[in-house]
């Protein structure tokens, strides 16, 4: 399959002086589905989807699966519900393991094997199937939890042990050169989910495109998540956003132990929105991904369009943009890379390209 798609989002911060005067984002492109799909057999797109979606693969195929479902009027009952729950819940903490380590945490003698253990564990732990035996999947989590505990994880929470290997990346990425804006912040919610999907089944594209709720951009993700749980200061650095991260890995290995069971709440929802038409919605990594379809009476593609989680933290008004006009940046490489760190613990699911100006250059 050649798709001629652009996969990166484009961030200009514009600068007077030191402060962040604007932030303009150009959204990546991405692909069309209905044209791409039209005409074709619903279940024939389930082994499409993951070459498609290289991220979040198992979440793509479950929200396809669940609106293809719900469109159809099908009942899943409540055994095979909570099946699916496990691999989407597994996808979500190697995507956070993965996300953490991989590029930003910078290794040395001491935390080289640590990290190297969490993700050959997490990899052992992504690929397990139906078929893989709980001892080996409970093999995989304690190594996890060994490697994390090595690194400064000391338990459920943010706590980290001082000193420790985590507790300098988050100091570090605290963004001492960034003194973000306090701001009313909003969340996407699985009370969300039904406007979401009759708008996206609606209006297709224009609105994945550029979603909104009320006028508002309502931010999605481990951020999020946290919110729900707990009240969150208006102004959210990397650094708090790197504890929350924190917290929800071991909540998610807690929840996959059998020990947290809340920790798979919302995390997948289908959508009957009448004769051939479903959405479904499930809680990944990066936040709540939307798929809608509509097939006709064979069970073919009519329509089909998705809303990932990027689309709403990279809106051009959205929650990153809110984090970033009006901060007060540090002089020089210090300030920028402070910057990168707050886009980077947004999690876009494609890469961005960074650049500064001042205001007086435009």
């Amino acid at each position: 399959m050649s798709l001629a798609f652009r996969n990166e989002i484009d961030i200009t911060v514009w600068l007077a002086g030191a402060k962040i005067a604007d932030v303009a984002i150009q959204p990546r492109s991405r692909p069309p589905l209905t044209r791409l799909f039209a005409g074709k057999p619903a279940q024939s797109l389930l082994p499409v989807l993951p070459r498609l979606f290289s991220l979040c693969s198992v979440a793509h195929q479950m929200a396809f699966l669940s609106a293809v479902e719900a469109a159809q009027g099908q009942e899943v009952t409540e055994a095979t519900a909570r099946r699916r729950i496990t691999p989407v819940v597994v996808e979500r903490l190697t995507d956070l393991l993965r996300g953490l380590f991989v590029g930003p945490f910078a290794l040395n003698g001491t935390s080289a094997a640590a990290v190297r253990a969490v993700l050959q564990a997490s990899t052992v732990l992504g690929s397990a199937s139906e078929a893989v035996s709980d001892p080996l999947r409970g093999e995989a989590l304690a190594q996890i939890k060994a490697a994390l505990a090595a690194l400064g994880m000391t338990g459920e929470g943010q706590a980290l042990a001082p000193g420790s290997a985590l507790a300098t990346y988050v100091e570090r990425g605290g963004g001492e050169g960034l003194s973000p804006p306090a701001v009313e912040q909003s969340f996407l919610t699985a009370a969300d989910d039904l406007e979401v999907v009759t708008r996206l089944l609606a209006d297709g594209a224009t609105y994945s495109d550029a979603p909104e709720l009320c006028g508002g951009i309502p931010e999605t993700g481990v951020w999020a998540r946290r919110a729900r749980s707990e009240p969150v200061p208006p102004a959210a650095g990397t650094a708090a956003r790197l504890k929350a991260r924190i917290a929800e890995i071991s909540r998610l290995c807690a929840w996959l132990e059998g020990v947290d069971r809340d920790a798979g709440d919302g995390a997948i929802a289908s959508y009957r929105l009448g004769a051939g038409k479903g959405a479904a919605a499930v809680e990944c990594a990066r936040g709540r991904l939307y798929h809608a379809v509509s097939l006709d009476d064979g069970d073919r593609i009519v329509s089909f369009e998705f809303l990932a989680p990027t689309e709403w933290n990279f809106h051009a008004r959205g929650p990153l943009v809110r984090s970033l006009k009006g901060a007060m940046l540090s002089a020089g490489r210090r300030g920028q890379d402070t910057v990168r760190a707050l886009i980077g613990s947004f999690d876009p699911c494609v890469g961005f390209n960074l650049s500064f100006r001042e205001t007086g250059h435009a």
